[in-house]
């Protein structure tokens, strides 16, 4: 198995950036997919992006396209979202998830494994 720990949150203002982290460790990195999924207070976990086992494909919810790049460095065992142009409506916490499938997924229900989440709080 893998094990996850997000770092980066923080309180923002709107237009401002972060660059959230997930350090893994545990089983190869490298097979597994990954992805950033987001849950603000009283709403479902939602899909943020996600990236193949390699980085060489991403994607995204349409609601952070041009905003937030996911990457990962697999000598490293880590991933990172860099969140641009932050909006109010981007509060939540964030979770970093590994998952087995061959190819990223926008479901939570396909991740197997979840970091503890790191809060995000953008003021307006």
């Amino acid at each position: 198995q893998v094990r996850m720990v997000e770092s980066g949150g923080g309180l923002v203002q709107a237009g401002d950036s972060l660059r959230l982290s997930c350090a893994a460790s545990g089983r190869t990195f490298s097979s597994y997919v990954m992805a950033w999924f987001r849950q603000a207070p009283g709403r479902e976990r939602e899909f943020v992006a996600s990236i193949s086992r390699s980085g060489d494909r991403t994607y995204y919810a349409d609601f952070v396209k041009g905003r937030f790049t996911i990457s990962r460095d697999n000598a490293k065992y880590m991933m990172y979202l860099q969140m641009n142009s932050l909006k109010p409506e981007d509060t939540a916490v964030y979770y970093c998830a590994a998952g087995t499938r061959m190819v990223p997924s926008r479901s939570s229900l396909e991740y197997d494994y979840w970091g503890q989440g790191t809060q995000v709080t953008v003021s307006s």
